[in-house]
């Protein structure tokens, strides 16, 4: 029988919280959404944004990154958009990433609710840039890929809105301090 090490058992509850955000990320993505009628192409409006921020604020840059690519590139293979997938994963990801980037830095570990305010905004016009710079490829147009820009915004508002409230009171919490 071999021993379980110190290591071993930390790596074990680091994938298994990561495992959980991006179930949490899909989930909150396929069960709360919107489908926005402006937009030719759809435009979705959905908690899984708020969910990918609070993953970024209390649990760090990486498994921020993670859980929003992972979670919401799935719901895209699942829900019939397909061929949004690769560009979802590259363009949360780094929404995520950015937002844990910011909050955890110096130490901070995300107990600031000026500096997670901060990350969340910053990370919004790099998710709107990567959907653009996406839709423009897919579209062959830099004309038409505007239109999804007042969706996305209503989306990262919405998250914003949803989760910097959420991680206020979680922060209080000695399991997140």
């Amino acid at each position: 029988m071999q021993k379980t090490t110190g290591y071993s058992q930390a790596r074990t509850f680091d994938l298994i919280i990561t495992s959980m955000l991006i179930a949490l990320v899909f989930v909150a993505t396929i069960l709360l959404n919107i489908k926005l009628p402006i937009t030719a192409n759809g435009g979705l409006v959905h908690l899984g944004t708020a969910v990918l921020f609070i993953s970024s604020i209390l649990f760090g840059p990486k498994k921020g990154a993670i859980a929003g690519a992972v979670g919401m590139g799935l719901f895209d293979l699942v829900s019939g958009w397909t061929l949004w997938a690769p560009f979802t994963i590259l363009t949360r990801g780094l929404q995520g990433y950015i937002v844990g980037k910011i909050a955890w830095t110096n130490g901070r570990k995300g107990s600031s609710f000026a500096l997670n305010l901060f990350a969340t905004i910053i990370s919004i016009p790099f998710m709107l840039g990567g959907y653009y710079i996406c839709e423009a490829v897919l579209f062959s147009s830099w004309i038409l890929p505007a239109a999804s820009i007042p969706g996305n915004i209503v989306q990262n508002v919405v998250g914003l809105c949803v989760a910097i409230p959420i991680c206020v009171v979680l922060k209080k919490i000695p399991y997140f301090k």
